[in-house]
């Protein structure tokens, strides 16, 4: 008896390693998050003082682990999703239904950093500073970068849903 084992494949590893990227930098961003607003509690509790830039950097925190949060329940389909029609459905209307789903998505994901792309090569292009005098555009490209990625899954998502109807094997 042999058993098969198959080797993981390149986009395979390109896979697991876009996941390591992105909850790494969930993990990294919500830490400093968390510590900078503890240590701006704690200064401005006991020390009747704090950090100048710390709640503008809090609110680009939040902006950053908003993005990523969504690039992440993206890749595994958590996002909002109201399936209670769905279930009514068939299987045939329900792939096609999906197919629907993702190309809408990915059209408005991909709208939404193009738009986005343009607001923050505005934002370069006009010097628009934050945090004493920093560059505000590498702050924000989190917003094209996140919904081009969300883009790119949806697209390849709805590319599936072709191929596989059109070989006839509609995924369940």
């Amino acid at each position: 008896m042999t058993t098969e084992h198959r080797q993981p494949g390149l986009l395979d590893r390109a896979e697991r390693f876009g996941r390591f990227v992105e909850n790494a930098s969930l993990i990294v961003v919500l830490t400093a998050m968390v510590i900078l607003a503890t240590a701006q509690i704690v200064m401005r509790n006991l020390l009747d003082t704090g950090l100048p830039w710390g709640d503008e950097a809090l609110r680009l925190m939040v902006l950053w682990v908003a993005m990523l949060g969504a690039v992440a329940a993206s890749r595994d389909r958590r996002h909002i999703v109201i399936d209670a029609l769905a279930r009514l459905l068939t299987v045939p209307i329900r792939n096609w239904a999906a197919l629907g789903v993702d190309v809408l998505s990915a059209g408005v994901a991909g709208a939404l950093a193009w738009y986005s792309l343009v607001f923050v090569r505005d934002s370069q292009v006009y010097g628009d500073l934050l945090m004493n005098d920093l560059p505000a555009w590498p702050f924000q490209s989190i917003l094209p970068v996140g919904f081009a990625l969300i883009a790119w899954r949806y697209a390849v998502w709805s590319a599936r849903h072709v191929l596989d109807a059109l070989r006839g094997e509609w995924r369940q």
